[in-house]
């Protein structure tokens, strides 16, 4: 019962952790580069991790050879494109706008899962899809119309877009593809596949593109974005699904919208504007509607005289 009040409490609490990384990458510009903030981010996350995790790495080094492959995808999709490039699209959109295009993706999970996981989807889950797509375009497009009609999406807000993207590739991968590894030593190999990924980008980025100078401001962006949308965000959310299981700990993916138009309003002074609840009125109550489960079909009883 304690535990259950615990994992209730930080249904309130892993929003705000997730929320914090849409701001990391409103306050990352001018003070630290995108892949280089990705890359420090999980490398600390990494080192972090190691001390409870490395034992059973060691243990587990067998799948680590078989899984490799699936590893070095997972952590270009999750740590490089759903890091370096959230950081880069953050530079010239709103934290807010952030929160709610990534609203989406669980609806486009939804989708995936039916064409790849064979999870069935009825007419009003379909629905919802559509009226979430809509949600998404109407924050993209600022409530204007016009802003599609003409195709002027601003650079962050598709960098954001291919962003989500990825995030519903690594979340339909990770149901797809079963691995040997247990859910905190499967993290840390993704972490370390992701850095190998980031490795070459991000010295591509030293070299080529004006780095900003390092600085403690800089360092402590780095150190926030590997604790709290990191290690803690995740540590948190696998002690929920312990608690109180995956259907109730996935409504912490409904608030971190909200959370973020708050935390956004509060330290970026970012108003959100009336395309911002248009938007959110349009996704979340959709997102609630596509994830719910499909009702299993009802058994025709069987006609003994047709035996």
């Amino acid at each position: 019962m304690k535990e259950q009040r615990w994992a209730l409490a930080l249904v309130w609490i892993v929003p705000a952790l997730w929320s914090s990384n849409y701001v990391i990458a409103r306050l990352a510009g001018g003070v630290i580069s995108p892949h280089l903030l990705a890359f420090g981010r999980w490398g600390v996350a990494l080192a972090l991790m190691l001390p409870f995790v490395g034992g059973a790495l060691w243990r587990d080094r067998a799948a680590l050879r078989r899984e490799w492959r699936q590893l070095l995808v997972l952590g270009a999709c999750g740590m490089w494109i759903c890091g370096a490039i959230v950081y880069l699209g953050g530079q010239t959109t709103t934290a807010t706008n952030i929160a709610l295009i990534y609203a989406a993706t669980p609806v486009a999970i939804a989708v995936l899962g039916v064409k790849l996981l064979h999870e069935r989807m009825t007419g009003a889950q379909q629905l919802a899809v559509a009226c979430a797509l809509l949600g998404v375009l109407v924050v993209i497009a600022r409530g204007d119309p016009r802003v599609l009609m003409e195709v002027r999406f601003t650079a962050g807000d598709g960098w954001i877009v291919l962003a989500a993207t990825s995030w519903t590739v690594y979340s339909v991968l990770l149901k797809r593809w079963p691995s040997a590894l247990a859910p905190g030593p499967r993290l840390a190999a993704i972490a370390a596949g992701g850095l190998l990924v980031l490795l070459p980008f991000t010295l591509a980025e030293w070299v080529w593109t004006e780095i900003p100078p390092l600085g403690w401001k800089a360092a402590g962006l780095v150190l926030a974005a590997a604790v709290l949308p990191g290690v803690l965000s995740y540590g948190a959310y696998s002690y929920m699904q312990r608690a109180i299981g995956a259907a109730r700990t996935a409504l912490i993916m409904y608030l971190s919208p909200v959370y973020a138009a708050v935390i956004g309003w509060v330290l970026l002074g970012e108003v959100p504007g009336w395309h911002h609840a248009l938007g959110a009125a349009l996704i979340l109550p959709s997102i609630w509607l596509a994830t719910r489960p499909a009702p299993a079909p009802v058994r025709q009883p069987t006609d003994p005289g047709s035996r």
